[in-house]
């Protein structure tokens, strides 16, 4: 099986979030990670959600999620169309002065020194996160935290335009224009 990232469409409505883990729920398919937030527009969320399946199970799950009611659009996420990142938050224990070192090359920074700990922060690409932390396990990793993958589609068409184009749905500057009518 292989890692698959998928970016989720969702009316930004309450229940949203629990509807999707649940179809993964009752198929049995575990999600590695999952970050929800907003969009440039409020009445849209934007879910991206990393699971671990082959091809096949993968347009299965695309299918089933365009059953739900609240999903606008699906798009899958490669290395080669998306831009990836996580964020990382961990205490070590250490000087700065003595941590710094090992943070060379890195995107991060340590964001606070006190009583004999520092918390760094770092956001990167999974792979340049586990190099993080490898390279500071030496120094006694006391906590760690570490958000879900987000990612964003490379170039100029966003999801919402694209999804706009593959469904023929209205743009939400169209929508307007036909509000009146949907009562």
């Amino acid at each position: 099986m292989a890692q698959q990232t998928l970016s989720v469409l969702v009316e930004n409505s309450p229940g949203v979030l629990a509807r999707v883990a649940s179809l993964f729920s009752r198929r049995g398919y575990n999600i590695d990670s999952l970050a929800v937030g907003p969009t440039e527009d409020p009445q849209v969320s934007r879910m991206t959600i990393v699971l671990n399946l082959d091809g096949h199970a993968l347009d299965q799950v695309s299918a089933q999620l365009y059953k739900l009611v609240n999903v606008i659009g699906i798009q899958e996420m490669t290395e080669s169309m998306a831009h990836q990142r996580e964020l990382l938050l961990l205490k070590v224990t250490g000087k700065s002065a003595d941590i710094k070192p090992s943070l060379a090359g890195l995107a991060a920074e340590i964001v606070d020194e006190r009583d004999g700990v520092c918390i760094i922060q770092a956001v990167a690409s999974a792979k340049d996160l586990a190099e993080m932390v490898n390279r500071l396990s030496k120094f006694g990793i006391k906590e760690l935290v570490q958000s879900g993958s987000i990612a964003l589609e490379l170039g100029a068409k966003t999801l919402a335009e694209q999804t706009a184009i593959e469904t023929g749905l209205a743009t939400s500057e169209s929508h307007e224009q036909t509000k009146d009518y949907q009562n």
